[in-house]
């Protein structure tokens, strides 16, 4: 198309909207890509991403330019990582006029775990999404991390002549960082603050473990994000946080929930 053809073309989005009402976000949510992530121990993991990409709309403005989301996205082509996402952000917030943008991205994180007794490894996924924001040249980073882990119930142990009921937990940390955390990092607070992590392969004597570790750690929903929240707080990387637990209850059609809020002075 030649530039002439081009501008004889209506840009309807950028017409004046007489309804004087800015908008919070706009943009494009769920569209999958290809991302890097570092990786603790192999360097880097190669993984797919879905983002969702929202600016500010003033007012004054009838629409945003949604095809320049995805140019963006597609002008990192597979160099998308975590280093990149301010200025991807950055960009975004420029080329799209705006004052403020948001970018979040979310995508499975695997561990190669060693069972705890017979040592055989298996991948274990974990849900992590990355969260961004540029508000008037000021840009926040956040990471959200949700690890399924086992809560063993400190009550029915304690009443029952023998055994006691356990359920999944998800455990959900959602921290803002003033500077590098490793993934694996916020997995290791959750998965220690329960009462036994999981594993994608047992053999029996692995089995009798995570069993035994399970029964002799009970924790109640409450104590799993109290002493996540311990934990946060003692690293001085982390400026505020949201921890969640949720309990898929065996022994009940409901799951038992707790949550902590804090942000650090």
């Amino acid at each position: 198309m030649s530039p002439q053809t081009a501008n004889a073309i209506p840009d309807v989005q950028n017409s004046t909207d007489t309804r004087h009402i800015a908008i919070n976000k706009v943009g494009i949510k769920d569209i999958r890509h290809p991302v890097r992530v570092k990786d603790k121990t192999q360097g880097e993991q190669h993984t797919i991403a879905n983002f969702n990409m929202y600016v500010e709309l003033p007012q004054h403005f009838k629409g945003t330019h949604m095809s320049r989301f995805v140019e963006i996205l597609n002008h990192y082509d597979r160099e998308i990582s975590v280093a990149s996402f301010e200025a991807m952000l950055s960009e975004m917030v420029d080329r799209l006029d705006a004052q403020t943008g948001h970018i979040e991205m979310s995508f499975p994180y695997f561990i190669n775990k060693p069972a705890p007794v017979t040592g055989v490894n298996s991948l274990i996924d974990y849900h992590v999404t990355l969260s961004g924001e540029l508000r008037e040249g000021e840009f926040k980073q956040s990471i959200k991390v949700v690890v399924a882990a086992t809560s063993l119930c400190p009550c029915s142990k304690e009443i029952s002549q023998y055994g006691a009921h356990n359920q999944r937990s998800h455990i959900t940390m959602d921290v803002e960082t003033r500077e590098f955390i490793w993934i694996e990092e916020l997995i290791e607070i959750a998965e220690k603050n329960a009462s036994c992590e999981l594993f994608g392969l047992l053999k029996r004597p692995d089995e009798k473990f995570v069993t035994e570790r399970a029964y002799e750690n009970p924790k109640f929903v409450e104590d799993i994000v109290r002493d996540v929240a311990i934990a946060l707080n003692q690293d001085p990387r982390i400026t505020a946080y949201i921890v969640e637990s949720e309990n898929f209850e065996s022994i009940h059609n409901h799951s038992a929930y707790a949550l902590i809020e804090h942000r650090k002075n």
